[in-house]
């Protein structure tokens, strides 16, 4: 898979759980008082998260073609800790 190609994938599956996360945000706010508390504090971390993933993807984007090989475990490693935590957040909250 070519440098582009792999960015491109990565970049639709964190935008994505962006947009998730965005319907997320919106249930949350019509929920019981401590539900929405709780929702929202994780909500906090996915949005930490989102933006790791969005800096590891940076540094891709900005990596030679004979660099960016060496960027992938990083890519890879934020993805994976986004979507465990995004999995684990909407099991939990959306049922």
């Amino acid at each position: 898979m070519s440098k582009e190609a792999y960015r491109q994938k990565l970049e639709a599956q964190i935008d994505e759980q962006s947009a998730k996360l965005e319907v997320a945000r919106a249930k949350a706010k019509g929920g019981a008082a401590d539900v929405r508390l709780e929702a929202e504090k994780q909500i906090g971390v996915l949005d930490e998260k989102i933006d790791a993933a969005k800096a590891q993807l940076s540094k891709l984007a900005d990596a030679g073609e004979d660099a960016w090989e060496g960027l992938k475990d990083g890519v890879e490693n934020a993805w994976e800790d986004l979507s465990k935590t995004s999995k684990s957040f909407f099991a939990k909250f959306t049922g």
